[in-house]
């Protein structure tokens, strides 16, 4: 990273993640080695280690940096990991969890986003991320089964489809609820095919769009 941008990311790691409560170190390290500016709009990278989220193309956004931490700290990533991620976006949380070491298998259903993501994943000589462009409603039966799912985009309702892509044992995070009221960021788990879940924070994200 330009000096510049090393030493606002290092800002926002001290005084957006230390602060809050983010004590995970490899996550720590994670969100100051990934590039968050690469993932933003070029008018807008001077804001992008901002404590927000910001527009990105398509009416998308990308999560503010302290939500991006908290949900991959909830996952807890480790090296050879198989994790699902609904909603590709700007590629950020994406990069987060393959700089852990898991291999990620990412949807999205915006082919102008997913192809845009990829650009980055390239420039950065990330290898171990797989993109498809779908809809996130039906996972990744193919691969699945999945150690984690994250899901970047809120659903009225946590989708079966996914749940079942889940490996026993497995965690899922997802914000549930309707743009118009308030969404649950929720941490699901399952154990012997029996699925809990456990509410984390209010969040707003954009909503998971059910394509036809």
């Amino acid at each position: 990273m330009e000096k510049n941008f090393t030493e606002l990311c290092n800002k926002m790691v001290d005084g957006q993640l230390v602060t809050r409560n983010i004590k995970s170190k490899t996550v720590l390290d994670a969100m100051r080695s990934v590039p968050r500016h690469l993932f933003v709009p070029e008018n807008m990278q001077d804001r992008a280690y901002s404590d927000n989220a910001l527009p990105i193309a398509l009416n998308q956004t990308i999560s503010q940096p302290y939500i991006v931490a908290f949900m991959t700290e909830q996952l807890n990533p480790s090296p050879g990991m198989k994790i699902l991620e609904i909603g590709t976006g700007s590629g950020y949380q994406t990069a987060i969890l393959a700089h852990l070491g898991a291999e990620v298998f990412s949807i999205e259903l915006l082919e102008e986003l997913a192809k845009e993501a990829e650009k980055i994943f390239a420039k950065l000589k990330i290898k171990n991320i797989n993109v498809r462009c779908g809809n996130g409603y039906s996972g990744w039966p193919e691969e699945a089964p999945f150690d984690a799912i994250i899901v970047t985009a809120a659903p009225e309702y946590i989708p079966q489809k996914l749940t079942e892509q889940l490996k026993d044992s497995g965690r899922m995070i997802v914000p549930v609820g309707s743009v118009h009221s308030v969404q649950s960021l929720k941490l699901l788990t399952k154990n012997g095919g029996i699925i809990s879940e456990r509410e984390l924070l209010h969040v707003r994200f954009v909503p998971m769009v059910d394509s036809p």
